[in-house]
């Protein structure tokens, strides 16, 4: 069985040695547990030296061995994980409390959620990404920890009678539902011991830091992270497995491993780990594994564009984006184990929805209508044996209800999906009509046109991503051509970078309705153009002799998320995720100190300085005992400074993004 886990955590070696296969975090976990405190001191440096030392064992197995007499046997089940401590064995006279067992067990790659049983042990969970997840997470090796949804997922928002948010709790007809709402549910008792439990591993492993998080601290995190999925809690597990695949990947030094994706993990585990502990649920914090289906009745449904996915642990496929004749989102996905290949060939794939005869293609300028449909808590459409769908005609970007995505200015648009998004959760998709600046290294810089097509003289510069930045996807090499013509106008659809400023990921683009000096796309592709997978060519493009200016590169201007003094908040953050308490503590000190107050008041961010300098004051704290010896000092008290200012630093960030629109 080929893992699905990300690059850093592949379990290969050098050549000669073969890839070991994943280990349920629990079962690691269990094995570290087992051992004496001498031995754990050693278990780090016997990890390191089983890399490249797999062989291919007897049934199917895989071997390590050390010396002589010690052979440790992986024998993997059915479904190619090692699930039970019975499938670990070695033949020394210690096993299985040996640190062989131990150290072969902690180089194995992490298995994820969906290729173990659930709690009740009957069926694999379902996966906790959103259908086909972001373009830009994609290529993060911390996201994407769960597969995306199946073949044939719908997402959306479509609410539907009876049940919680409109969802009766009626399974879907083929089974596609199994138990469970996937809603919020109220916390037990259960919920909240593991929740706090969650709480205690992520801070101990905060203060650890990277330097000395190695597989002690992290198997606390996956104890607590399996205590979370016996509790019903598939988001705090994810969670929990982040940042410990995060912790390996830094340890190791893998190049794909940015310290900001690791601080963002941590930041994420403590702030569901706070708040189950204290009894507070809420979306994406207490949510249901599973998802019951409700029926939806009679849906139309219109194509805006498609998005290749590719995620960072093997899966890809394709996302395409729907609207409701209401104006909800809906989007059809069909991602599984493929990779890169699967992205770019998924484009044109069918779509298994109620027997409708179109592929993605079709579909992203085409529509259906839905008899029969099933809609989940989330949006999420089953596509049971009750479910039938029929092609429609597409529409154009100009004709209601996809031209209601063009109407609103861009500003407005994201300060409703920055107040209306869940924490995690992607924001929707936002349309506009720009004009085409030039270049900025990997950006393309436009500017917004007013309602009556012109550009307002102080609209801000606004930067277009990639929403993937593989080589091998259009992405890039589409925004490239379009920043060879300025002046060129052309309407924009696509998902706002909520963590940058003025910045948006295009998936489509299209010719503005009445320009002269805008796209010319084929009459079949209906007006535009998915930025992933058609590639535009010259013929697309209007006539030389434009109203823009030569090509070249261009000045972005100002950029007041990272010229502001925030970056010295973010620094003692990620320092603290490197190197722990000690640390931050350190970086308290000297000439220049990173929270230094002056600078944070000075440009207004008096509440930053003031968590900032708490958090430092209390990673220096050394508390004594009655009789004035030194004690080790409280995790949980740092845990809750540091949680404060990053979420402080979050809640600042998402403010300057907003201001940046406008």
């Amino acid at each position: 069985m080929t893992s699905t886990t990300s690059g850093s955590e592949s379990g290969t070696g050098p050549a000669g040695g073969v890839p070991l296969p994943p280990v349920a975090p629990e079962v690691l976990a269990q094995a570290v547990e087992d051992l004496g405190a001498r031995l754990r001191k050693k278990l780090d440096a016997a990890v390191a030296g089983c890399a490249g030392a797999a062989r291919p064992g007897p049934e199917g197995g895989v071997t390590v061995r050390f010396g002589e007499d010690a052979v440790v046997t992986l024998r993997p089940g059915p479904s190619g994980v090692v699930t039970e401590a019975g499938q670990a064995v070695c033949g020394c006279l210690l096993a299985p409390r040996c640190l062989h067992r131990a150290a072969v067990l902690g180089a194995a790659p992490l298995a994820d959620p969906s290729e173990l049983p659930d709690a009740a042990g009957s069926e694999p969970a379902d996966g906790g990404s959103p259908a086909g997840g972001t373009g830009a997470a994609a290529g993060n090796p911390l996201a994407a920890e769960d597969p995306p949804a199946g073949p044939g997922a719908v997402t959306g928002a479509q609410p539907a009678p009876g049940g919680r948010n409109g969802v009766g709790a009626e399974q879907a007809p083929d089974g596609d539902a199994p138990d469970g709402d996937g809603a919020a549910r109220p916390l037990t008792p259960g919920a909240m011991v593991a929740g706090a439990a969650l709480w205690t591993a992520a801070a101990e492993a905060l203060a650890a830091g990277v330097t000395a998080g190695g597989a002690v601290v992290q198997a606390e995190l996956l104890r607590a992270a399996h205590s979370a999925r016996l509790a019903g809690l598939p988001a705090a597990e994810a969670a929990a497995l982040r940042v410990v695949r995060g912790l390996r990947s830094a340890r190791e030094r893998n190049a794909a491993q940015r310290l900001t994706d690791l601080t963002t993990a941590f930041a994420g585990l403590l702030r569901i780990a706070s708040l189950l502990a204290s009894g507070t649920g809420g979306p994406g914090v207490s949510d249901g594994g599973r998802r019951a289906y409700g029926a939806g009745g009679s849906l139309r449904v219109q194509g805006l564009c498609r998005e290749p996915v590719l995620s960072a642990t093997g899966y890809g496929g394709v996302v395409t984006h729907l609207l409701g004749a209401d104006g909800a989102p809906y989007s059809v996905s069909d991602v599984r184990p493929g990779g890169l290949a699967r992205a770019r060939g998924a484009g044109a794939a069918s779509v298994a929805l109620g027997g409708g005869a179109l592929d993605h293609a079709g579909l992203a300028r085409g529509g259906l209508r839905v008899v029969g449909a099933t809609v989940s808590a989330d949006g999420r459409l089953g596509a049971g044996r009750g479910v039938r769908a029929t092609p429609v005609p597409g529409l154009s970007w100009s004709e209601e209800p996809l031209a209601a995505l063009f109407a609103r200015p861009a500003a407005e648009a994201v300060a409703a999906r920055q107040a209306d998004g869940a924490p995690g959760s992607e924001p929707a998709l936002l349309g506009c009509d720009v004009r085409v600046e030039g270049a900025a290294g990997d950006c393309l810089l436009v500017r917004e046109l007013s309602a009556d097509g012109t550009v307002r003289p102080d609209a801000p510069l606004l930067r277009l991503r990639p929403a993937h930045p593989h080589p091998e996807l259009a992405h890039s090499a589409n925004l490239r051509r379009l920043a060879g013509h300025p002046g060129l106008v052309v309407r924009v659809l696509g998902r706002p970078d909520l963590d940058r400023a003025a910045t948006l990921r295009p998936l489509a683009v299209g010719p503005v309705p009445g320009a002269r000096y805008t796209l010319r796309l084929p009459r079949e592709w209906l007006d535009r153009a998915d930025l992933g997978y058609d590639r535009l060519q010259g013929s697309h493009f209007p006539d030389a002799g434009g109203p823009g200016t030569s090509p070249g590169s261009c000045d972005p201007g100002p950029d007041p998320l990272a010229d502001s003094p925030l970056w010295r908040v973010r620094k003692l953050l990620e320092a603290g995720v490197a190197g722990g308490r000690r640390a931050v503590a350190g970086s308290g000190r000297g000439p220049e100190p990173l929270p230094a107050h002056g600078p944070l008041r000075r440009a207004g961010f008096a509440t930053a300085a003031d968590l900032a300098g708490a958090l430092v004051l209390e990673a220096d704290r050394r508390p004594r005992n009655a009789f004035g010896r030194l004690t080790e000092p409280s995790a949980d008290a740092y845990a809750r400074a540091w949680l404060a200012s990053a979420t402080h630093l979050e809640a600042a960030g998402r403010s300057l993004v907003a201001a940046s629109w406008s």
